[in-house]
């Protein structure tokens, strides 16, 4: 220790250059209310600022960069509280996701530049759709807990508010190439014009990323591009932004079966050559903002996302009944199945707008906004080939459907100072959902339907500034969320599932010195009817989450990061929770008979709930400025990850579990800012560096067979240890060690 704080202390006493922190999680301290700048009015009304009494943090642009290599989005969140990410490939690229606190990605409301992102069928995210979001975003904050979500699916867990619209007026560009393990590359290209005429800014990137996957075949190409356009004047920023990703995977949505996870840890059940989706996302977004006086701002944006594409899937031996097709008849003999393949379609047309109106003065800000967004989507499905075609045409229809959802919201946000220490928040919505659909009626007859449902979502809590340092709050929020549109197709009036309701409870405490930022924060929130999957068939045959009457979360979140002897930088961030199912029924499918079994579990864990999640970074960094050779940083990074063991299903059962695991990665970067380059980056990361063997996400069903062993014909199957049980569990195993590298230039 004596060595290395000489070492730092003769480093600091040179001359230093740009010390912006390179850490993955920021803190905010307390300090006095300040003005947006007019770019940031449009992610205003759905982003907490530094009064709003709830836990969130955010990411820089360089903070961001730091680890971009061309990884999805989620892969570049893990080291913020909370949070346990998974990829199918193995790799994190293509089919990634998160979960915090044990919420997936549809109970997570993403929006970018405050519109909003969510499937509004499935209500989840699939960022496959939007590859190198990153390298355009400015700013990405995360909250936790119901959060400040406005716009969108219902925050059940945290909320994304990804910001890539920033006025930059000096002229860019950039070239960004990465290669690494499993032939993976990223290619990126961007521009900014800077201000032209004192009125107008044009930006773009396109972006081309590419991996074959650790999983076998599990391979993604992805293309991108970013283009907006800003029109600045006096007291009026109008912007066009465009972006769009078209992707082509390999599906690896099968998983490892558990009996292949040590001795084929890379196996992939899809062996057809375009077993693939494929599928194009393209958004546009319309942004007016506008100062009408001193203290009022109007904002509006409309918006509309077009995607189109399908997954194809080889069928073996399927039933042709199962697609509106007559057994064939050859000689004596009826056959019934085939060999065939198929695509299912997905068009669908998401479009609307969002609107504010805010008012500050010295000691209250008043926001009014709200919200109309209505999707359009086409379901269909083809069979492309079979093998013996019977009374089908080329590209045979064999499903054709169409859903639609409209939702609205108003909201009323007040954030007031009652004293020079004492600020006060409130957040009142209403907000409106209609789901058009085609569903079984109570005769069980498929018929075109209609759900509404109307929602009301309090806010309100105290933020209390201790001192210039330090700052303590408390909040308590209500969130309502609507049921999937495959809760109601899926099910008829009768056996249809209710609305889930969330009742949080934040408390936090922060406190920032001079080289250190501390945070501290308690949660306990409490559900209503939550859905899970719990085996059981409804009415019509299918198997639908159900609501579980009372279920809760409680934890505790930690965050810390210094800063030492002006070269070591210590971040570290710790979460512990209890998650719970206060009383869980399982349905367990009997094969011999066709029937279900029952058993009843008190407070059990909630599945993919790991009780303790915790990250750390130690930087050390070397900082340099010299006349004739500019600008020189080098800094090296260790990163450590630990997650404990997560449950597949709410029995909490040991067997149906993924065991805890801890990886640590390696980050080497060299940064030089010289005349003929305003900055040049250098990165080496090294992924896992102990091949550490773990798999974040998976899947279980369970069932019971006294007459028929399957686990010699199923490598899915593993006989339970409770006799004539079995458990069919498929993995997603994260790759062992693994690189990119990649260089970064900037004009």
């Amino acid at each position: 220790m004596a060595t290395l704080v000489a070492a730092c202390a003769a480093l600091s006493a040179q001359a230093q250059m740009d010390t912006s922190r390179q850490d993955t999680a920021v803190i905010i301290p307390f300090m006095p209310f300040q003005h947006y700048a007019l770019d940031e009015v449009e992610v205003n009304a759905t982003r907490a600022d530094v009064r709003t009494p709830i836990p969130f943090v955010e990411l820089s642009r360089a903070q961001i960069a730091a680890n971009n290599l061309g990884a999805d989005l989620p892969i570049l969140l893990d080291q913020t509280p909370s949070v346990v990410t998974n990829s199918d490939a193995g790799s994190g690229i293509g089919y990634t996701g998160l979960r915090i606190r044990g919420s997936d990605g549809t109970r997570i409301n993403v929006t970018i530049n405050g519109i909003p992102v969510n499937d509004a069928e499935s209500q989840g995210v699939f960022w496959v759709n939007m590859p190198d979001l990153a390298t355009s975003a400015e700013n990405i904050q995360i909250q936790r807990g119901a959060g400040t979500s406005t716009n969108g699916a219902g925050a059940f867990g945290a909320s994304i508010n990804i910001r890539t619209n920033a006025v930059r007026g000096k002229a860019y560009a950039e070239i960004g190439n990465s290669i690494g393990s499993f032939a993976s590359r990223r290619h990126s290209v961007a521009f900014g014009s800077g201000l032209i005429n004192d009125r107008f800014i044009f930006e773009g990137r396109l972006s081309e990323i590419a991996s074959d996957g650790y999983i076998d075949r599990a391979s993604s190409l992805l293309r991108s591009y970013f283009l907006t356009a800003t029109y600045v004047r006096n007291n009026t920023v109008i912007r066009f932004n465009t972006f769009s990703g078209k992707e082509r995977t390999y599906q690896a949505w099968g998983g490892v079966p558990i009996s292949y996870i040590d001795s084929l840890p890379t196996y992939n059940p899809y062996n057809y050559k375009d077993e693939v989706d494929n599928y194009t996302q393209t958004h546009y977004q319309l942004h007016f903002t506008r100062y009408i006086a001193n203290n009022i701002t109007a904002f509006a944006a409309a918006h509309y996302t077009k995607g189109g594409g399908y997954f194809e899937q080889y069928r073996s031996e399927d039933r042709l009944s199962n697609y509106g097709l007559a057994p064939v008849e050859i000689g004596d003999t009826s056959i019934s199945r085939s060999d065939l393949i198929r695509r299912r379609w997905l068009d669908n047309d998401f479009y609307g707008g969002v609107y504010s109106l805010t008012y500050r003065d010295r000691k209250i800000e008043i926001i009014l906004g709200g919200g109309w967004n209505n999707y359009v989507g086409a379901h269909f499905g083809e069979v492309i080939w079979a093998r013996y075609a019977s009374n089908g045409d080329i590209g045979h229809r064999y499903y054709d459907n169409t859903g639609r959802k409209l939702d609205g919201n108003t909201y009323l946000k007040i954030n007031y100072d009652l004293s020079q220490k004492l600020n006060l928040f409130l957040d009142l919505q209403h907000r409106f959902v209609r789901y058009d659909f085609v569903g079984f009626d109570n005769n069980l007859q498929n018929v075109g339907q209609q759900a509404r449902l109307h929602f009301f979502n309090p806010k309100a809590g105290l933020g209390y500034a201790i001192d210039k340092y330090s700052r303590a709050f408390a909040s308590f929020s209500v969130a309502n969320r609507e049921p999937n549109r495959s809760d109601y197709t899926e099910s008829s009036p009768t056996s249809r599932p209710k609305a889930e309701t969330l009742y949080d409870f934040e408390a936090g405490y922060q406190r920032a010195g001079k080289s250190y930022q501390f945070a501290a924060n308690l949660f306990y929130m409490y559900y209503q009817n939550q859905l899970v999957l719990n085996g059981q068939l409804n009415d019509v045959g299918a198997y639908i989450r159900t609501n579980i009457p009372q279920s809760y979360r409680a934890g505790l979140e930690l965050q810390a990061n210094t800063t030492l002897f002006n070269c070591l930088q210590i971040s570290a961030n710790a979460a512990y929770s209890q998650n719970k199912v206060v009383e869980f029924t399982e349905f367990v499918d009997v094969w011999d008979d066709g029937s279900q079994e029952r058993a009843s579990y008190q407070n059990t864990d909630i599945a993919f709930s790991p009780r303790w999640i915790a990250g750390a970074e130690i930087m050390f960094f070397q900082q340099t400025k010299a006349k004739n050779s500019g600008n020189h940083r080098f800094d090296a990074a260790w990163i450590s990850k630990y997650v404990s063991r997560q449950y597949l299903d709410n029995t909490q059962s040991l067997e149906r579990s993924l065991a805890g695991y801890m990886t640590n990665d390696l980050r080497l970067r060299y940064t030089l800012k010289q005349h003929f380059v305003e900055q040049l980056d250098l990165t080496l990361l090294v992924r896992n560096v102990f091949s550490a063997r773990y798999s974040p996400n998976g899947f279980v069903y369970r069932f019971r067979s006294d007459g028929y062993d399957p686990t010699g014909d199923d490598p899915y199957t593993q006989a339970s240890a409770q006799g004539g049980y079995y458990n069919l569990i498929g993995l997603y195993p994260q790759a062992g060690i693994n690189f990119m590298l990649g260089l970064n230039l900037r004009f």
